[in-house]
């Protein structure tokens, strides 16, 4: 078969973005997700720790799952969940809010519209709001709205680094509203994808992929991005979270990079909640310092 994409022909460029293809049963990992995630709901909601379903915007997805930290004007890290912009919710995105609150820092599970009932542009759009709301909301929420964070895992990375290339200055926001984001297991070229078998959910032409591919944007601040994937993955996964990782450095932006070993795609953001493991570190300490 001829090559569709580098030197890919169709079926191995499908397997290449297929996460799946690197584990044996991914909905083992998704269940934990959930389960997880509604334990930390069902603790908070004990201790009135927690404001479930905020609404962000107008659609039924735009809403938000707040943990709140013990603290006065507290930092907050927004989540992006992953699911290639078409699965799961912010219901299986809470599983780290202990680790945050343990920091007395805020964290926020967030929700948004799902292809192909909106395309990945309206998606973008929609946590660029989430985002404003913050900011505009966070006296009233007990935040600190100069020290927003965003941290997102696949789909969510590229999610998260879209918000991060955001020219917030035309929003009337400062520009260097996001202090730090963390980027795992992202795809920051659509191109690829757009040629690939999830295309047919997403429908990206080629003007949609190249406006939604942070690889090729220009960040609103230099500030610090932590890049991370795990050992299992597809090449391609790896690539391009290499070449990113090239271009921030070449901008001028500090990154902090690792490949995490004996994690795959879906694992491998389970390190988000643990304190010990050095994604945790990496992310916290970009929290602590801005």
């Amino acid at each position: 078969m001829a090559p569709i994409y580098r030197s890919f022909d169709q079926d191995t460029l499908n397997r290449e973005y297929s996460p799946s293809s690197c584990v044996d049963d991914l909905t083992v990992y998704i269940d934990e997700y959930l389960q997880l995630s509604q334990a930390v709901k069902q603790r908070a909601e004990l201790t009135d720790q927690v404001f479930l379903d905020l609404s962000y915007g107008p659609r039924p997805a735009q809403r938000l799952d707040l943990f709140l930290a013990d603290a006065q004007a507290a930092p907050v890290n927004l989540y992006i969940h992953g699911g290639y912009w078409q699965e799961l919710s912010k219901d299986y995105s809470c599983f780290a809010a202990p680790l945050f609150a343990d920091q007395k820092y805020a964290f926020a599970a967030l929700g948004y519209s799902l292809a192909p009932q909106h395309p990945l542009s309206d998606i973008v759009e929609e946590c660029r709001c989430a985002v404003e709301w913050l900011y505009l909301n966070a006296e009233r929420l007990n935040l600190d709205k100069h020290r927003i964070h965003i941290s997102g895992s696949s789909a969510g990375a590229q999610l998260a680094m879209m918000l991060y290339t955001t020219d917030w200055e035309k929003r009337g926001l400062p520009s260097d509203i996001i202090k730090s984001a963390c980027a795992v297991s992202g795809v920051y070229d659509l191109e690829p994808v757009r040629l690939s078998y999830v295309n047919e959910v997403l429908a990206m032409d080629p003007e949609e992929a190249l406006e939604n591919s942070p690889m090729f944007r220009t960040p609103s601040a230099l500030t610090p991005v932590t890049l991370a994937y795990g050992s299992n993955e597809t090449s391609e996964f790896k690539r391009q979270s290499d070449e990113y990782r090239s271009k921030l450095e070449a901008l001028g932006v500090p990154v902090t990079y690792r490949e995490i070993n004996n994690r795959n795609h879906f694992d491998v953001i389970l390190d988000l909640a643990d304190a010990s493991s050095w994604l945790a570190s990496a992310t916290l300490n970009h929290m602590d310092n801005r």
